[in-house]
Order: structure tokens, then C-alpha cells, then sequence
């Protein structure tokens, strides 16, 4: 919908493809993942994957905190982080997989954005992270 409240219909599910699409999310590979209730091979509904061409970003398990505080963020080919910023202040973190890290909110953080710097792009929080 755009913000002058004009509706674009994306996808219209056939029953074969699915009906009733619920449960829809955004995943932090920019795409979004859903079921239908009725439909599908069996009849049973399906699993679906829209792509709107958005791209990836990370998420936080919990988008506030004070300072000194370790914060999960979740994502997608974050193995090989080089470095993680809260609102432009370099912050310590930790490797724990490929999906996710751990990071110390830095003295100086402000509320704003955070950026996940890897070998190949940067990914930024899709929520502003709130410093209190």
C-alpha cells in the first residue's frame, strides 16, 4: 500500500498454490515466508516465499538496552563480520554462527540504527536499536 493508501495486489493463490494465505513475515533475507490454510497438493495448504526485492538486514532479539549491555542480533552470512556500529559507535561483539552475533552496546551509543559490516555488504537493523 502506498502512503497515499493505494492498494497493489502482489499475488492472487490459486487453490493449487494455496488459499487463505496467513502468518506472514518478514525474514531478515528480505523476503517473506507465509502459509495458507487451504490448498496445495494435498489440500492442506501450502508454505510460501514472496519477494518484493527487498534487501537483507538484521534484527535485534530484544532493540533496547543501556550501555554496556551484550545484545543478540540476528541475520543471515554474518560469519564473517568485521564490524558492528550502534548509530556510527563501534561496538565489541562475538561471532556465535552464521546467523548470529553478540554485541556490547558502546559508551557514546545513541538510539538510532545499527550497521553489521561483512566481507561482502553492509546490513542495517530494520528497527532503530533504543539506548536508555
Amino acid at each position: 500500500m502506498t502512503a497515499s493508501g493505494i492498494l497493489t495486489t502482489l499475488y492472487v493463490f490459486t487453490f493449487t498454490d494455496g488459499s487463505e494465505p496467513t502468518s506472514l513475515v518478514q525474514a531478515t533475507d528480505g523476503n517473506f515466508y507465509g502459509t495458507t490454510v487451504w490448498g496445495g497438493a494435498d489440500g492442506l495448504g501450502t508454505v510460501f516465499r514472496l519477494s518484493t526485492g527487498l534487501g537483507p538486514f538484521v534484527k535485534f532479539v530484544q532493540p533496547s538496552g543501556k550501555i554496556g549491555q551484550t545484545k543478540e542480533i540476528i541475520g543471515q552470512g554474518l560469519r564473517g563480520t568485521t564490524s558492528v556500529s550502534f548509530n556510527g559507535n563501534s561496538a565489541s561483539f562475538t561471532i556465535v554462527s552464521d546467523s548470529l552475533i553478540k554485541a556490547t552496546v558502546p559508551a557514546g551509543a545513541i538510539t538510532g540504527f545499527v550497521t553489521v559490516q561483512t566481507p561482502s555488504r553492509t546490513l542495517k537493523s530494520n528497527v532503530v536499536f533504543r539506548v536508555f
